[in-house]
């Protein structure tokens, strides 16, 4: 019951506040030409580190040039041209099928009683 009622209150498709959320952040993303996907932290979840080893090298160095190009937009205080705004994709998603797949094999290597496949050291 609570579940769904939750489902329903974040669906952008049901609820208006969320698909106007949705549309801000839509739109914040377009102006430095990120995806969500670039917003993940390697350094905050070991699974996203482990899902971005696992991605093809063309899809890591794309996120990189991303967030390269993001960084030297908000340090000139610039956005991208009109233009390419148009043509951005920031809901297009390389990065949740396969942080699925790690989180669905950790957590199987956990009821297995396994040792962790990765764990976090201190630099």
């Amino acid at each position: 019951m609570a579940s769904s009622f939750l489902q329903r209150l974040v669906d952008p498709k049901k609820n208006f506040l969320a698909r106007l959320h949705m549309k801000s952040v839509s739109n914040r993303l377009r102006k430095y030409g990120l995806r969500y996907d670039d917003l993940y932290d390697p350094m905050y979840d070991l699974d996203i580190k482990e899902a971005l080893n696992r991605l093809p090298r063309e899809v890591v160095d794309a996120r990189n040039q991303r967030l390269k190009r993001a960084m030297d937009l908000s340090m000139k205080h610039e956005y991208l041209p009109d233009d390419l705004q148009a043509v951005q994709t920031p809901f297009r998603s390389y990065l949740q099928e396969m942080l699925a797949l790690v989180k669905r094999e950790r957590a199987e290597r956990e009821a297995l009683g396994a040792l962790p496949l990765y764990q976090r050291t201190i630099p």
